[in-house]
C-alpha cells in the first residue's frame, strides 16, 4: 500500500515539473570553482565536490529507458517509500553512470565494460547514511560519493546520445591542451526530468580530472 502511494505522489508531483523541470529551488551539491577553459564558444568549469551522499539504482536497459525508469524509482523513495515513509528534498543534478557491476544530483551517464546504467540522485545537505531511511525498493541503494575534482561543459537542448557523445568530444578536446587531465570516461549530467522541455533543459558533460604532472 505504501509503495502505491508513493508511487502516485511521486507520479504527481513528476507531472507537475513536466514543463519547466525540477530546479525552481532545488538544491545542487556545494562546490567551489577551482579554474575556467575555453570550449567550443563555451567554457569548461574545474569544480571540487565535497563528499556527498546519493540513492542510486542500476537498469540493464537501454540508455533513455534507464532515464526515465531510474528518476521514477528513485522520485518514489524520496517521496516516502521508505522504511520511515520520510519525504526526502528534492536535488539536483540527477546521475547516470554506466558500470561494469549494476546499475549524482545530474542524472550521470558513463560507459564502462560490462554494461547497465547507473541513475543517482544526491541527497540533500547535512545528510548521512545513518540519518537516512532505508529505501523500501532493494534496487535503491545508498552510497557515499567521495570528495573530487571535476571538469564540466554545460549545454542544453537535445541529449540524445549523438550529442551527448559530441559535448563529451568537445569536453575533452578542451582538456587536451589544459593543466588537468581525465580520469576515466566523461558521464553526463541532467538536472532536470526527461520530459522537460528541450531549450529549458540544463544539461553537462563532466569527467573526473587531476592536475597534469609538469616534468622538469
Amino acid at each position: 500500500m505504501v509503495t502505491r502511494v508513493a508511487a502516485a505522489l511521486s507520479s504527481l508531483a513528476l507531472g507537475a515539473c513536466s514543463v519547466v523541470g525540477i530546479r525552481s529551488g532545488t538544491e545542487e551539491p556545494a562546490y567551489s570553482v577551482v579554474a575556467t577553459l575555453p570550449a567550443d564558444g563555451a567554457k569548461v568549469e574545474i569544480r571540487r565536490y565535497a563528499e556527498r551522499i546519493a540513492a542510486e539504482t542500476t537498469l540493464a536497459t537501454g540508455q533513455e529507458a534507464a532515464r526515465y525508469t531510474g528518476f521514477r524509482r528513485l522520485a518514489g523513495y524520496i517521496f516516502g517509500d521508505n522504511h520511515s515513509r520520510t519525504k526526502i528534498a528534492m536535488t539536483a543534478p540527477v546521475a547516470v553512470e554506466k558500470q561494469t557491476i549494476a546499475m549524482t544530483a545530474p542524472v550521470a551517464q558513463a560507459p564502462a565494460p560490462g554494461g547497465g546504467w547507473t541513475i543517482r540522485f544526491f541527497m540533500p545537505k547535512g545528510s548521512t547514511l545513518e540519518k537516512l531511511p532505508e529505501p523500501n525498493n532493494p534496487e535503491v541503494h545508498l552510497v557515499t560519493v567521495p570528495p573530487e575534482t571535476v571538469a564540466v561543459l554545460r549545454f542544453t537542448g537535445s541529449y540524445s546520445p549523438d550529442t551527448v557523445a559530441e559535448r563529451q568530444r568537445a569536453l575533452l578536446k578542451a582538456l587536451a591542451d589544459s593543466a588537468w587531465a581525465p580520469q576515466g570516461e566523461p558521464v553526463v549530467w541532467f538536472y532536470d526530468p526527461p520530459w522537460t522541455l528541450p531549450f529549458l533543459r540544463r544539461n553537462e558533460a563532466a569527467v573526473t580530472v587531476v592536475p597534469k604532472v609538469t616534468q622538469p
